[in-house]
């Protein structure tokens, strides 16, 4: 049986849908604005988060309301009407978007479905909840400073590291951080385009990193002639991220990837996410769980789904409250397995609301 035939013919009642602004003063430029989708149904609510990164996109979605999903549904019917919906008002700037907001709706009704059976999504998966390792997920900022990470190690010895490597790196830079942290994975961020953080096809950037980290998850380079010899003997350390959208799109990587990055909103549904995670163990890939600076729900969700597939990896999972400045008293790695009584939620009080 597929992981999805776990839960496809899974009933849920809709009667009534809401949505939730959540922020977070990130930097005086920049505040994370996300939307919490609430369904209700036979007594219970259903949670998943909306991770858009557009504030005006989530104010206007959030203004316009959501759409009326009132009714009796299976998971995989509701997940069709979905596939057919436009769920915004205006089209996104960034057309990942559409799934980022289509996985904040199949998470919130794999979560109403789950409560309406009296079900925790692990025992339906037929699998053991696991601690969850994770890593802390940092850029060096513009010229890069390797003080970023550093403040984290000291605060949090031994933490795990996943770093963003941009153009402007120096050899100073990258041995500041190969000394004084344990740097995990590299994120070289080569399939972005039109974003913040495109940092194109650096072959010198590459070799450097390759050289520096010589154990790290190298991750989404872009990958050209001069590129492909700046990596070679590191292939097999090269992971995918940003391009990875299906199972079907494992067979278009230039470079056949040992593991995996898996982002739930970025896959955008239940069918998709779970078809990736088969062909994951038929192929024996590893993989690790990517974040989208969530805020509520959808960070303890997918803690849920590493604690289930891919516990003891660098995963890009650690705690809300890590998306503040490093200080005393914050969760360590591992975190030791909440899943919540029935429902697809995670955490001490299994909340949908930021709690740090």
């Amino acid at each position: 049986m597929s992981l999805y035939d776990r839960v496809r013919d899974m009933p849920v009642v809709i009667e009534r849908v809401r949505l939730e602004r959540l922020e977070l003063p990130v930097a005086p430029e920049f505040t994370r604005v996300t939307t919490v989708v609430c369904l209700e149904g036979a007594g219970h609510e259903g949670l998943g988060e909306d991770v858009t990164y557009e504030p005006d996109e989530a104010t206007a979605f959030q203004q316009a309301g959501p759409p009326d999903l009132a009714g009796e549904w299976t998971l995989h019917s509701l997940a069709q009407a979905l596939a057919a919906m436009d769920l915004f008002p205006t089209p996104p700037a960034w057309d990942p978007s559409r799934g980022y907001r289509r996985w904040a709706f199949e998470s919130a009704a794999l979560d109403l479905a789950l409560r309406q059976a009296g079900q925790p999504l692990w025992r339906v998966m037929d699998m053991e909840p696991a601690p969850v390792e994770f890593v802390i997920s940092t850029g060096l900022g513009e010229p890069p400073d390797p003080g970023r990470v550093l403040a984290w190690t000291e605060a949090m010895p031994g933490i795990g590291i996943k770093v963003d490597a941009t153009p402007s790196w120096t050899r100073e830079v990258a041995s500041a951080l190969a000394e004084g942290a344990r740097v995990e994975v590299v994120d070289l961020k080569g399939h972005y385009s039109g974003t913040i953080v495109d940092a194109g096809a650096d072959p010198a950037l590459y070799a450097m990193v390759a050289e520096e980290f010589p154990d790290a998850w190298l991750e989404d380079p872009r990958v050209d002639e001069r590129t492909r010899i700046a990596l070679a003997g590191a292939e097999d350390r090269v992971t995918w991220d940003a391009p990875l959208h299906d199972a079907a799109d494992l067979d278009d990587m230039p470079i056949r990837a040992r593991a995996v990055n898996v982002k739930p909103s970025r896959i955008g549904s239940l069918e998709g996410l779970f078809g990736l995670y088969d062909r994951i163990r038929e192929d024996g890939l590893g993989a690790y769980g990517g974040g989208q600076y969530e805020l509520g729900v959808g960070r303890g969700q997918i803690q849920y789904l590493a604690s289930l597939f891919h516990p003891d990896a660098p995963n890009d999972t650690s705690p809300v409250e890590y998306h503040s400045p490093p200080r005393p008293g914050l969760p360590d790695s591992p975190l030791a397995p909440a899943p919540s009584e029935t429902g697809f939620r995670w955490g001490p009080a299994h909340a949908g609301r930021p709690t740090g």
